[in-house]
């Protein structure tokens, strides 16, 4: 048993190495490619589908309010951190706002899961009393009517109406958003493998059972719930920072979809299964089927329909099959280990020698 948690850390510090030189490569000689962006997007994507995973996949609670939070966190973030010589020219129409002081990046990121935590609160307590779909409808919702306060002309002196808010602090390096997104995403891997993360799984499980158990249903409902909106609300900070402007109208109902959809490609109560189905999602959204848009001829056959717009009917009907016959995702709710891959192989060797002899 020891000799295998010294190989699995060894070969994890190996992965971590290889990973680490490959990013600063790319940092270095690739900063502004699109796998550089494919990079961040996906590191932060990563962060936004775990958290909701915590909530929709390991607690078994069915909640659509992830752009909200994102939202607030993003807004957060923007308001506290842009320059003060800066607030004239963001702020034209509200003389330069209300705010006259500015903090650092690390408390910008900070407040913004905290504000984030402070509004699921205020969500929650009326809202963790519904179940299924009742839940979903409420905190999608809830998104929806953050979404048009954050615009009211009243708030412009603090939020910028519907106008942009700009000028803060991005990322200058890709490394960043992928340290930030590993770091939280490794405290809730804690969080799941301690007793809260078991008490959580236990409510997915059967409620009933859970509360014979001792389990405190609403105190740990609520406690999966701030915690899967603070990291959505540092989530939204980083995907700030990642496009260099926050605007109310971009986080619609239609980026939760796109979260939950990686949650479920990636399988439901798989924190490995997240992380790949985000990489995979992005890639493939804003990269690898790129090319459908940009041409009607591919592979010197002339294909008419193939115009702007194609990209994603093409990546709906992949994701259409991946749901048809991976109804459990990618990973299911199994997670990466190099016992596991250790097995494949080993299956897979003798699977061949199988062949060959027969």
């Amino acid at each position: 048993m020891r000799n295998t948690k010294k190989r699995d850390w060894i070969l994890t510090l190996i992965l971590i190495a290889i990973v680490t030189v490959f990013l600063v490569y790319v940092d270095k000689n690739m900063h502004y490619s699109m796998l550089a962006s494919v990079i961040q997007k996906a590191a932060i994507y990563s962060l936004l589908a775990v958290s909701m995973n915590l909530l929709n996949g390991f607690t078994g609670l069915f909640s659509l309010g992830q752009a909200g939070f994102m939202l607030v966190g993003a807004y957060t973030y923007a308001i506290l951190t842009i320059p003060m010589k800066q607030r004239v020219n963001v702020y034209q129409y509200f003389d330069g706002g209300l705010l006259k002081f500015t903090v650092p990046v690390v408390v910008g990121i900070l407040a913004a899961g905290l504000v984030a935590v402070i509004f699921a609160w205020l969500v929650g307590k009326p809202c963790l009393k519904l179940k299924s779909d009742y839940l979903a409808i409420a905190t999608l919702g809830f998104a929806e009517i953050i979404r048009a306060i954050v615009q009211w002309d009243k708030l412009g002196p603090i939020t910028n109406s519907s106008n942009i808010l700009k000028k803060f602090p991005t990322f200058h390096s890709i490394l960043w958003p992928v340290v930030i997104s590993a770091f939280c995403i490794f405290l809730i891997i804690l969080l799941i493998n301690s007793s809260y993360g078991r008490a959580f799984k236990a409510i997915r499980e059967d409620e009933i059972a859970a509360e014979a158990m001792g389990i405190n249903l609403a105190k740990t409902k609520m406690q999966a719930f701030l915690t899967s909106a603070f990291f959505a609300g540092v989530g939204g900070a980083m995907l700030a920072m990642f496009q260099s402007s926050v605007q109310a109208k971009s986080f619609t109902s239609a980026m939760t979809y796109e979260i939950l959809l990686i949650v479920v490609i990636g399988g439901i109560g798989s924190v490995t299964g997240s992380v790949i189905g985000s990489f995979l999602y992005i890639a493939c959204s804003e990269w690898w089927l790129r090319f459908l848009d940009d041409s009607q001829t591919y592979l010197h056959i002339n294909i008419p329909f193939m115009r702007g717009g194609f990209r994603m009917v093409v990546f709906s009907v992949i994701i259409m099959l991946i749901v048809l016959f991976y109804r459990q995702g990618i990973m299911g709710t199994k997670e990466f280990s190099w016992q596991g891959i250790l097995n494949a192989f080993q299956r897979f060797k003798r699977e061949k020698a199988g062949v060959d002899n027969g």
